[in-house]
């Protein structure tokens, strides 16, 4: 399933390379949601709450009526994941909160999905050069992947695993990286990270695997 991605920083739609460099920016909303409202999910990010230096959160919350999203970005307490429900969103995306001292924090991903449900938690994995990083991509940690899916496992409804090392420059996400991830957990899992082509949705498709596209759609390479 191709799930489109919304991504907000200084109060219009952008796409970042590699979560840094700012490649395109827009500000037409009605249009993309329009574009956006056939599918079943859309993914909605708040980049600044992610990265601390404001919010989208009116934006967030307009977007999120007005299409079925999974929300992210800044969410790092139950209080806040309750508030982003609150607001419209489908389902919260949490991933630095995940992480407490370079270590997995299992116990806040047992209290969360206790009082949220699991089908409502997706966790994000965001990886570069092959572990996991946080607070908006600044700080990298000693944990892999693989082993943050599997101890959280018991947790989520599903896993957002992002491949930073190709985020943005729409040069294809490797499919041999998402197909071990896929063998680590039944959950259901979604890829992100320079999908650009139908033929990678495919192939992720066959694996039971979702895609997340921006920068290819927004290019006008996929049909939307």
């Amino acid at each position: 399933m191709l799930i489109p991605s919304i991504d907000l920083m200084g109060g219009k739609i952008v796409q970042l390379v590699q979560g840094s460099k700012k490649a395109l920016e827009f500000d037409n909303f009605d249009e993309w949601i329009e574009r956006f409202s056939e599918y079943p999910l859309v993914q909605l990010i708040d980049l600044d709450a992610a990265m601390g230096t404001g919010n989208n959160r009116s934006l967030v919350q307009e977007i999120a009526h007005r299409l079925p999203c999974q929300v992210g970005g800044g969410i790092r307490s139950i209080a806040s994941a309750h508030e982003t429900l609150a607001a419209g969103a489908c389902r919260v995306i949490l991933g630095s909160s995940l992480i407490s001292e370079g270590n997995i924090n299992s116990d806040f991903a047992g209290e969360i999905s206790e009082q949220l449900g699991a089908e409502k938690l997706v966790f994000a994995v965001d990886s570069l050069r092959g572990h996991v990083a946080i607070k908006g991509w600044k700080q990298t940690t000693d944990i892999k992947p693989d082993e943050m899916m599997r101890a959280l496992e018991p947790f989520c409804g599903a896993f957002l695993y992002t491949h930073i090392d190709t985020e943005g420059l729409l040069q294809g996400i490797p499919i041999d990286v998402v197909r071990r991830l896929r063998a680590c957990t039944s959950r259901r899992l979604i890829a992100a990270g320079g999908i650009r082509s139908a033929d990678e949705i495919d192939a992720l498709d066959k694996m039971g695997v979702d895609a997340v596209v921006g920068m290819a759609i927004y290019q006008r390479l996929l049909p939307v």
